[in-house]
């Protein structure tokens, strides 16, 4: 899928970025700042803003090139992609990569194994099954889904370093990169932007945020967390980061409703249902978008106590977990740089 730019008035869509508004579209384009783009891709929209007069605008030309680039190596909805071959070819050969497919892969594999598997790259046979996201999403029969479970896990993709290949060893086996494949993507941009000397960046990612170094005049970004009962945009808090970014998973991402239930995109590898524990949502706050990518989902599969314990164990990384009753648990680094700032919430006793 090629990026589609679009125009500038989308960006005025997001709200998750409280540094500035959108303003005046005559004021910003005489100081420049920031110099701006926005694409369609990964299906979601990517914005890139730039706080830099110096950046020249040609270089979102390359930004798109990139973005396009990882999107014809990781996109398994997309034919001929290398991922899409990887899939096409399970329990028959395996398929050479390029180093950066490679590398993707087996970091989501480095996640599975460290999580337990409770974040698990080849869930793909159960999202196909769901279609959470699409038209044709609907609850599958119990049958169906024990079908897809028996595809479902991670020690079955064989890896060759020296052949640069990824085999998956049972037919119908499906890698699905989109819950570590936009981090990426968004790691690869700030490193561009930084290669540029550029040092004041807001990158989203269709919800995976960086913030590039601070903002231009030395204070900390002001990034709001989304209020998962609001509409997109809406927040329940903010944290004040640099050079830091910021990851969510919770219900209210995707999901479709039948017969009064409510069923959204996180599936558990272990049952083949949506993951079903307190929380609502949990936000990872670290270093590098890839990182926090994986995180978000397997902290949110692994529950409150669980989670909490995890990322407190962590030395670059931070969360906020919403639970189902309306409370708040920060961990300990955020303690100073997180401010609650809607009622509907309460901080955990």
């Amino acid at each position: 899928m090629r990026p589609v730019r679009l125009p500038l008035a989308v960006l005025c869509l997001s709200a998750l970025l409280l540094a500035g508004g959108c303003g005046d579209r005559a004021d910003r384009q005489a100081s420049r700042l920031p110099v701006s783009e926005t694409y369609f891709i990964f299906d979601t929209i990517v914005q890139i803003r730039v706080y830099d007069e110096s950046f020249p605008e040609d270089r979102f030309g390359d930004i798109g090139a990139i973005l396009e680039r990882i999107d014809a190596r990781l996109n398994r909805n997309e034919s001929g992609t290398e991922i899409g071959e990887v899939n096409r070819n399970a329990g028959i050969r395996p398929v050479a990569v390029s180093e950066e497919t490679f590398a993707v892969v087996k970091k989501a594999l480095e996640y599975a194994e460290w999580s337990k598997g409770r974040f698990d790259p080849t869930i793909g046979p159960l999202v196909d099954l769901w279609g959470i996201g699409t038209e044709r999403a609907a609850v599958p029969t119990e049958e169906d889904i024990g079908a897809r479970l028996a595809l479902v896990d991670y020690r079955n993709v064989e890896l060759d370093e020296a052949a640069r290949t990824v085999f998956l060893k049972k037919a119908g086996m499906s890698l699905d990169l989109g819950a570590i494949g936009k981090g990426y993507a968004a790691d690869v941009i700030a490193e561009y932007l930084r290669d540029a000397g550029i040092g004041s960046a807001i990158l989203d990612l269709g919800g995976n945020l960086v913030a590039l170094g601070e903002k231009p005049d030395g204070s900390p970004w002001a990034i709001g967390i989304q209020d998962p009962a609001g509409e997109r945009g809406e927040h329940l808090g903010i944290v004040r980061v640099k050079d830091r970014t910021l990851v969510s998973s919770g219900v209210y991402e995707r999901y479709f409703e039948q017969d009064g239930q409510t069923y959204h995109h996180i599936l558990d590898p272990e049952t083949g249902w949506p993951v079903d524990n307190e929380l609502l949502a949990v936000t990872i706050i670290t270093g590098r978008s890839e990182d926090a990518d994986a995180l978000s989902t397997s902290v949110f599969a692994m529950g409150l106590r669980r989670g909490l314990e995890t990322v407190e164990a962590l030395e670059d990384a931070e969360a906020v977990f919403v639970t189902k009753d309306n409370k708040l648990y920060v961990t300990s680094g955020l303690k100073e740089t997180f401010t609650l700032t809607n009622e509907a919430y309460a901080p955990a006793d």
